[in-house]
């Protein structure tokens, strides 16, 4: 892992295209900017890993799904 020390007003770039700056800091806070393409997605990540999570969580069938997704394809065809 990088660590860097950056005050307000001071930034890195990620790459060629991405600029994260320091915009403010209150006490224990630190206010960051980020600019990116817009195609980059930025999540902030402790919804990154809800969203992991839940893809997983919906990557799993119960056999029960798979039994009646499978009857309801069946009767359709008929």
């Amino acid at each position: 892992m990088l660590v860097l020390s950056r005050k307000a007003g001071e930034g890195f770039l990620i790459g060629d295209d991405i600029v994260v700056k320091v915009v403010e800091v209150k006490g224990a806070t630190v206010r960051i900017g980020i600019e990116a393409p817009q195609d980059r997605k930025i999540y902030r990540q402790e919804v990154y890993e809800k969203i992991k999570e839940q893809n997983v969580a919906a990557s799993h069938w119960e056999q029960l799904d798979l039994d009646a997704l499978s009857d309801r394809i069946t009767t359709r065809k008929k």
